[in-house]
């Protein structure tokens, strides 16, 4: 998906500065809007790379206006209207005003400690042999899904080497639409600065990207 998130290489943004001693939390409700979205994640109703999909799905002009935890709660709010969990109406009145759905599970304070110990993981085992092997050229696919994707746009259609053959992992291309998990095989293949930038490239620059196999063909 070519959505506002997928920033890599547009001119017009500035400079990367990472800030110095970076708090965690800007503002109180910075940590509020955190608990919340884990919370309500943990209900079990959609995975994370739905999640991922319902914060690049924001209008561009929203997106780019809104700070980080604002996209998290604006996404929030789809995807508890999407599941069923609250109204126009319950966020419009602050209040529940409607019947909701009944979820999964519900996070209970004393089992926050394990459950974030415990994580998601997403790796998972493949049946069949990986298609590469370190060292080989690739070539990523060159296609602009509608859908998710962690493919960057910046490194599509691009030549690269494999540098490390991983475990496999979900497919965040389906997981993000109730497709299934499909599991793959997950590669770290790495690109010269002068084939993702051109010409005038910095030549000691290298991009690395973690790519699953099907967005993969020989180059």
């Amino acid at each position: 998906m070519n959505g506002p998130h997928d920033l890599g290489g547009q001119m017009g943004f500035g400079p990367v500065a990472p800030e110095k001693d970076e708090p965690y939390f800007h503002a109180a409700w910075e940590r509020r809007a955190l608990g919340v979205t884990l919370c309500a994640g943990a209900m079990g109703a959609w995975n994370i790379d739905e999640s991922r999909r319902a914060r690049e799905s924001l209008h561009p002009a929203d997106y780019y206006a809104s700070s980080y935890y604002e996209i998290w709660i604006k996404a929030l709010e789809t995807l508890l209207k999407r599941h069923g969990f609250v109204s126009d109406r319950d966020l419009a009145a602050g209040r529940a005003v409607d019947p909701a759905a009944t979820p999964k599970r519900v996070l209970m304070a004393e089992n926050v400690p394990a459950v974030l110990a415990k994580g998601g993981p997403c790796d998972r085992p493949i049946a069949t042999p990986a298609r590469f092997a370190a060292g080989d050229l690739v070539r990523t696919k060159n296609f602009h899904p509608t859908g998710h994707t962690r493919l960057p746009r910046y490194a599509r259609g691009k030549q690269a080497l494999v540098e490390a053959v991983r475990d496999g992992f979900v497919f965040p291309d389906t997981n993000a639409h109730g497709q299934g998990e499909n599991p793959q095989w997950v590669y770290t293949v790495v690109f010269d600065g002068a084939e993702i930038w051109g010409e005038g490239a910095d030549p000691t620059l290298t991009v690395s990207i973690d790519a699953w196999e099907s967005y993969l063909e020989p180059a």
